[in-house]
């Protein structure tokens, strides 16, 4: 059988300024979405900017490794 080289993959995204701040003292934990790449157009790690319902304002969220 053929290894699975799925073209698209699945990537977590994790709030950068709640890692870097070391959350906030009101909230109760990190902001994390799941999203989608094309591997073929997108190499590098993906960051896009989503609303953090931690921080309350809109952050870059970056990919981590799963």
């Amino acid at each position: 059988m053929a290894k699975n080289k799925d073209v698209r993959v699945t990537v977590i995204l994790e709030c950068t300024s709640c890692v870097r701040n070391g959350v906030n003292k009101e909230s109760t934990g990190i902001s994390r979405y799941i999203s989608q790449k094309n591997r073929h157009n997108t190499s590098s790690r993906l960051e896009l900017k989503k609303f953090c319902p931690y921080c309350y304002k809109h952050t870059v969220h970056g990919e981590i490794k799963k």
